[in-house]
């Protein structure tokens, strides 16, 4: 069996043109899986909208950044994240006195990594979404006064830096990560992810992982008016987003940070 698959990684290589792509294919060809907790900063590539999407559906985001891996291992920055929807299911109001509604809920699972023509499995859980006006806002420096010439960079959650600058501060002016060639870096925060129907934890991490525009601390969902999270995805290796006001609505732009899971397919 591992030497089908070494046969089949020297295949596809083999089909790769370029001296750098056939350098960084074979650092994923090495990683049969990527290491849990692994964070995968990604941002949607189309709308998904629960009255219109149906099961089986496809669904794509891009990474942000480069995802370093351990032993010099790479996932680079436009990686596709390919999954499908789950199931949907769209608002219905029902207008009688006292009337039960039917809350809209979209759910979806990301399937694998393709890039450089190479597929690779993937079981992630979603930890931080943020709505396409946040993933923007994020992108863009801030100017917090006339002294303030390269602008300020605020992440998703808060996390703050110059674009400058080499260190990544907590709004308490804590240094929790560093901007490098690559993009932002910093080991995962432990917090809590509340809301009127839903909460869940998000750990902590010993090793440094890429977070693009999201905090170190960042955790559940961020500019969503109405949506809620039911759950991360911890057991499923999906996510659900739900709403008791309106159809879910899932806008291109939109930018999620995953995380691998201990149990990998």
């Amino acid at each position: 069996m591992m030497r089908a698959n070494r046969l089949l990684c020297a295949r596809a290589i083999a089909l790769i043109a370029g001296v750098v792509s056939i350098g960084i294919s074979v650092k994923l060809c090495h990683a049969a899986v990527l290491p849990a907790s692994t964070a995968i900063p990604v941002r949607f590539t189309h709308t998904l909208d629960a009255g219109k999407a149906k099961p089986g559906d496809a669904v794509v985001a891009k990474t942000m950044q480069v995802v370093h891996l351990p032993d010099g291992q790479i996932l680079p920055k436009g990686a596709s994240m390919v999954g499908h929807v789950v199931e949907s299911r769209p608002f219905i109001f029902a207008p009688a006195p006292y009337a039960v509604q039917r809350p809209s809920y979209l759910s979806i699972r990301f399937d694998k990594i393709v890039t450089k023509g190479l597929e690779m499995p993937l079981n992630v859980s979603m930890r931080a979404l943020a709505s396409t006006i946040e993933s923007y806002e994020a992108s863009a420096p801030h100017y917090t006064d006339e002294t303030d010439s390269p602008g300020t960079m605020v992440l998703i959650g808060g996390d703050e830096f110059s674009p400058i600058g080499k260190e990544l501060l907590s709004s308490d002016g804590d240094v929790v990560g560093y901007i490098r060639k690559h993009g932002v870096f910093g080991r995962l925060i432990s917090n809590t992810y509340e809301d009127r129907y839903a909460n869940f934890r998000c750990d902590g991490t010993t090793r440094e992982q890429s977070l693009a525009i999201f905090s170190a601390s960042a955790c559940g969902l961020y500019g969503f008016d109405s949506i809620y999270m039911p759950d991360d995805g911890m057991r499923s290796g999906s996510f659900r987003l739900e709403s008791r006001r309106h159809t879910v609505k899932l806008y291109a732009g939109s930018a999620a940070l995953l995380e691998v899971n201990r149990s990998q397919p």
